[in-house]
């Protein structure tokens, strides 16, 4: 069982950056790939970021390549999303996810543990 809470979302201008921080709890964060995923309203969940279970790895998606840097810290159980350059196409809610496979799947079905997301929002 894996417990996450996010954290970091807020109100930022066009061009600004956050950083999302997602602590888990329990012993075995180490052995789940991490992924984020957000959430606008009226849309479905989509696929931002994955990230390997010892960091070697990362996926994006194409919208965020180059803006977004996902990371993570096994030593403090918490996986990281820095968000760069953003746009008011960024706005939504943004959860991190818990994958048991080793895999930078962008499937949400992939993912076993959910967090309770934090909002994101970029004014133009």
């Amino acid at each position: 069982q894996v417990q996450l809470v996010e954290s970091g979302g807020g109100l930022v201008q066009t061009g600004g950056s956050l950083r999302l921080s997602c602590a888990a709890s329990g012993r075995t964060f180490s052995s789940y790939a991490m992924g984020w995923f957000r959430q606008a309203p009226g849309k479905e969940r989509e696929f931002v970021a994955a990230v390997t279970t010892n960091g070697g790895y990362t996926g994006y998606a194409d919208s965020v390549k180059g803006r977004f840097i996902i990371s993570r810290d096994n030593a403090k159980n918490t996986a990281y999303l820095r968000m760069n350059s953003l746009k008011p196409a960024d706005t939504a809610v943004y959860y991190c996810a818990a994958n048991p496979l080793n895999s930078l799947s962008a499937v949400v079905a992939a993912y076993d543990y959910w967090g309770q997301g934090t909002q994101v929002t970029v004014s133009p």
